[in-house]
């Protein structure tokens, strides 16, 4: 704990343009590193406070989503992986919504880059993938900088309950030609 404090101490002292990419680039670089989204939110949050975290983990999942787009762009094998990973979560043929998208970005052990690679292939362009990935990592940056900290104390009941809870919205949230109505499921 000690070195973590010593760590946080150090970035927080270097110069104030200087924490600041440096955070940015691990953004970047996070999937390279295999270190979780959540982990880097929260230290924004630690480390530069609450609304300048946020502002820094929204830019920063926005360059990790772009940089995801342009590999993706330039080299298509990257994305053998999320097809076969996207075919065990979501069926082939569903579109999911942006606000489902924002649902799954809050569970933390859905992976960020299966996300990005949703929204990849449901976007026309490069401009409503941007659109897409904005809204969609808005909450996610919010919700891991300003109660990150304390959801990682809360007990396991209670993070049972908030999974089982956004996993009851991806349902409410469905689009309209895929919502099963009551008969037809008593059928």
């Amino acid at each position: 704990m000690e070195q973590i404090e010593y760590y946080v101490e150090l970035v927080r002292s270097t110069h104030m343009l200087i924490a600041p990419l440096l955070y940015l680039t691990l953004h970047v670089i996070r999937p390279i590193l295999f270190i979780p989204v959540i982990l880097i939110c929260i230290a924004g949050g630690l480390i530069f406070g609450m609304v300048p975290g946020i502002i820094l983990s929204m830019i920063g999942l926005l360059l990790s989503s772009v940089s995801f787009y342009l590999l993706a762009k330039i080299m298509p094998f990257v994305t053998k992986r999320l097809i076969k990973m996207k075919a065990k979560i979501v069926n082939n043929d569903a579109q999911l919504t942006t606000s489902q998208m924002i649902i799954l970005r809050l569970i933390p052990f859905i992976h960020y880059h299966l996300l990005s690679f949703i929204i990849y292939e449901s976007s026309t362009n490069f401009r409503s993938y941007l659109i897409t990935s904005f809204y969609t990592v808005i909450p996610m940056a919010v919700v891991y900088t300003v109660i990150g900290q304390s959801v990682t104390n809360f007990p396991p009941l209670v993070s049972l309950a908030m999974i089982v809870s956004l996993i009851l919205l991806l349902f409410v949230f469905r689009r309209k030609d895929e919502r099963v109505s009551v008969r037809e499921f008593l059928r």
